[in-house]
């Protein structure tokens, strides 16, 4: 029988995170995953670069940029552990960084980088990491907790759970923080894909399908919610930048309007070109502003035809409400198998926002993906990683 003070289930950003921070107060502490290679979620992060933070977060607009049932909840440890604070550790570190783009922030090298310095500091604080370890029950002992796993019983003054969320199961994700905090009855706030492609009905997929591979920038609006960001056109639907952000706050059956050329009167450039270039075909003007294959397609989407010369203002305003006012209805998104993050999670009622402790399981914490606390693209789920597994490490 092994005995420890601290338990961390979930060897990623958080969990690793919080078993730093335990062991450098002086506490034992394991940290256990199933998984063969640590920080999975870090290697793969970026491109393989890692978009570890972002720089323009601040506490004022955290409550935004974060999705919650309660979106204050998040603000305690991510303005006590900040984005600064976790740039400092890189530079410490000696790890280059650079901004890209919106105040993502990557390595310079490979994300590799990232995992290899979290492992090193949990050795120098004398965690242990113990790998290929299937958690199989949690129980409450006394004042502690026994954890039953594949390589046998492990009894815990504290328990940590990072164990993630359900998003990209071919990496391992499952349900076991939901299940855990289940059983110790803590509610759970429904869980969905986010940060994920949308899809398309087949008859949409029809009319989109030569777009496929197709990226722009756009202004992309749900209800008041909106991003400029790029957008990509796919063989199922649509992706990019834009369409993750949006995804977070898309639900089945609402419909998405989309300017396709932000900033760029095209029907008065047309109505311009009308004069000197009327024998263009119509497809054929609109490509001097937009790529020939949109081009056709907004056309198309219009039901316009014929030469420049023979479409009236009425026209041209039609075509421009196609452009910057497209409009369109996915049926789906692709699901976990794509989705960078979980929405929804281990409710934020049952915790507090200072130590992530649940208030009727002392001992017992939940930190990272597996709570209801779901950042932007962008780096801000990694400092939500970092900050929440930082918060817990301090008291576990």
């Amino acid at each position: 029988m092994e005995n420890c003070d601290v338990l961390v289930l979930g060897a990623g950003a958080a969990g690793l995170m919080a078993g730093i921070e335990a062991a450098r107060r002086g506490r034992s502490v394991q940290v256990l995953d199933h998984a063969r290679r640590p920080g999975e979620k870090i290697r793969i992060s970026g491109g393989g670069r890692c978009n570890f933070t972002n720089r323009l977060l601040t506490r004022q607009n955290a409550t935004e940029r974060f999705l919650s049932r309660n979106p204050r909840f998040a603000l305690s440890a991510l303005s006590r552990y900040t984005p600064a604070d976790f740039i400092a550790r890189l530079d410490a570190a000696g790890i280059a960084w650079h901004e890209k783009h919106l105040g993502q922030l990557f390595c310079d090298g490979k994300a590799t980088q990232i995992i290899d310095l979290l492992l090193r500091d949990l050795r120098a604080a004398g965690g242990v990491l113990s790998l290929e370890t299937e958690i199989e029950r949690v129980e409450r002992e006394g004042d502690g907790f026994l954890v039953t796993t594949s390589q046998g019983p492990i009894r815990a003054a504290s328990v940590i759970v990072a164990t993630g969320g359900k998003s990209i199961p071919k990496m391992g994700a499952s349900s076991l923080g939901y299940e855990i905090a289940q059983k110790f009855g803590l509610d759970i706030v429904e869980t969905r894909p986010a940060l994920v492609p949308l899809t398309f009905a087949e008859q949409d997929l029809a009319r989109t399908a030569p777009l496929s591979g197709l990226a722009r920038p756009v202004d992309l609006r749900l209800g008041k919610t909106h991003f400029a960001e790029d957008l990509l056109f796919t063989h199922r639907g649509l992706s990019g930048p834009a369409i993750l952000q949006i995804s977070s706050y898309w639900r089945e059956g609402d419909t998405l309007k989309i300017d396709l050329a932000p900033g760029n009167d095209i029907a008065a450039a047309l109505s311009e070109q009308r004069d000197a270039a009327g024998r263009q075909a119509l497809h054929n003007a609109l490509a001097r502003h937009l790529p020939e294959k949109l081009a056709h397609f907004v056309v198309a989407e219009a039901k316009l035809s014929g030469r420049l010369a023979e479409q009236s203002n009425k026209d041209l305003a039609k075509l421009d409400d196609q452009i910057h006012r497209w409009q369109v209805r996915p049926v789906s998104s692709e699901g976990y198998r794509t989705a960078e993050v979980t929405l929804g999670g281990v409710s934020t009622v049952a915790l507090d926002a200072k130590t992530m402790e649940s208030k009727q399981v002392p001992g017992l914490y939940f930190i990272g993906e597996v709570v209801d606390v779901t950042g932007w693209l962008g780096g801000y789920n990694f400092q939500w990683a970092w900050a929440s597994g930082w918060a817990a490490g301090q008291v576990a």
